[in-house]
């Protein structure tokens, strides 16, 4: 069945759902969309057969395909040339978080003409952003960051390697069209990564400090949902366990409205420094960053417990659960194992403190607290 969520944005969600783009696009006068993905997801059969269906629905969609796996400024600076020379009318996300990222850039550059990285919310910058974006649309095809309902990307400068937050509430996407049967061919290891980071921006938007129930509610239902689909949508993917790990991933997106904390400080700089895909950085990370925060929000962690369902319902409970499913679904529970050495750490602790993360994390965490996580982690 397909289902209509509206929160804020317009969600088309279900099996099939992605067919109804062009109809869409039509609807609201687009005739030449810029579909923007990354070059794996440009080879994949269903993404040929959408570029197909929307040409037989008489448009003319154009591919942008040439960006980074952690997206960096010259990502979107060609995106927006290739959009001005096809004299596009549209921008079309489709992928996981690199891919929404960039197209979310792009639309913002189009009719926003300063340097992007200028508009850095972190600076004042969101100030500036003053123009309208095109049509801009998003179409998941990875249970992960849940970009797709997002109103930020984060693009890193080509030569310094510092990401930067551009937000504004004009870059929601106008509708988002979920699709569950785009994940269906997702390999064992890009779903186990995609969903930890699922489960972390859930994790860490309950515990985030900021005052926000509703979101707390979404999160604490999100964790429920991963906890029971995860390591099957690892292991023995199906229909259900996909449908429920993709709504979850949007869910954690909506949720972490009310803030992150210590393990996407962790977790940044070893994307920045080591090039580490974003939820992997994160699997590792979180039963550490998350062991810092128990002590003091035990009632928290007991909640958590609660919604993982496991038998002893407290944060250390919730910590050994972590590393299992780590384990579980084939990743490693080391930094070490995943090409980070001893003479990382000091740069990686100096990014992390600097990190726009961790100040709405539910206790204060300095640089000598992310050299010792970071140490632990190893």
């Amino acid at each position: 069945m397909i289902h209509q969520f509206n929160f804020p944005t317009v969600v088309r969600f279900g099996e099939g759902v992605v067919r109804e783009l062009g109809d869409y696009l039509k609807s609201q006068v687009s005739q030449r969309p810029l579909l923007i993905t990354d070059g794996v997801v440009a080879k994949l059969a269903f993404f040929e057969k959408i570029m197909t269906d929307l040409k037989q629905q008489g448009l003319s969609p154009e591919l942008f395909c040439d960006i980074s796996k952690n997206p960096v400024k010259s990502d979107v600076t060609k995106g927006n040339r290739a959009y001005h020379e096809h004299e596009n009318d549209a921008i079309i996300g489709l992928g996981g978080g690199a891919a929404m990222d960039v197209a979310r850039a792009v639309a913002l550059s189009i009719n926003n003409t300063r340097d992007l990285l200028e508009y850095d919310e972190l600076t004042g910058g969101d100030q500036y952003i003053t123009e309208p974006v095109p049509l801009f649309v998003t179409v998941p095809t990875t249970a992960g960051t849940g970009s797709e309902v997002g109103r930020s990307a984060i693009i890193s400068d080509d030569v310094t390697r510092k990401k930067h937050i551009l937000f504004h509430p004009s870059l929601m996407a106008q509708i988002v069209f979920a699709d569950p049967e785009l994940t269906y061919e997702l390999p064992p290891a890009v779903t186990a990564a995609t969903g930890m980071d699922a489960l972390t921006h859930n994790m860490e938007a309950y515990l985030a400090k900021n005052y926000h129930p509703m979101a707390d509610g979404i999160a604490l239902e999100g964790i429920r949902m991963i906890s029971r689909s995860l390591e099957k949508a690892v292991k023995q993917p199906d229909a259900e366990s996909r449908r429920e790990m993709l709504l979850a991933s949007l869910m954690g997106a909506v949720a972490f409205q009310k803030g992150l904390g210590v393990v996407h400080s962790l977790a940044h700089p070893l994307s920045a420094l080591v090039d580490m895909h974003h939820g992997l950085a994160n699997a590792i990370c979180l039963p550490y960053g998350l062991g810092f925060n128990v002590a003091g929000f035990e009632d928290r962690f007991a909640t958590i417990a609660q919604a993982m369902q496991l038998t002893n319902q407290n944060g250390e409970a919730v910590i050994e659960a972590l590393f299992h499913l780590n384990e579980a679904i084939g990743l490693p529970t080391r930094l070490g194992e995943a090409g980070v050495i001893e003479e990382h750490l000091e740069e990686l602790a100096t990014l992390a403190s600097e990190d726009f993360a961790h100040p709405n994390n539910p206790k204060p965490v300095s640089r000598e607290d992310f050299v010792k996580l970071y140490t632990a982690a190893l």
